[in-house]
């Protein structure tokens, strides 16, 4: 299963979208600064998300 989500960061007043196979294991790397962008914008929240079957189906509810 696969799930397109949408994480907010209320310090950055902005949203993030992505998608992803495990979302506890990526809610747990925004949060710890994993990449440089997401690092600026810790705690990020999960506001939304959408599961599906596959990956390819869940980039292209991405956009």
């Amino acid at each position: 299963m696969a799930t397109m989500y949408n994480l907010q960061s209320e310090r950055l007043a902005k949203y993030y979208v992505g998608t992803c196979i495990d979302l506890d294991r990526r809610l747990y790397e925004r949060n710890i600064g994993h990449s440089k962008f997401s690092s600026t914008g810790i705690p990020w929240k999960l506001v939304y998300l959408e599961n599906f079957d596959d990956l390819i189906n869940a980039k292209r509810r991405e956009f």
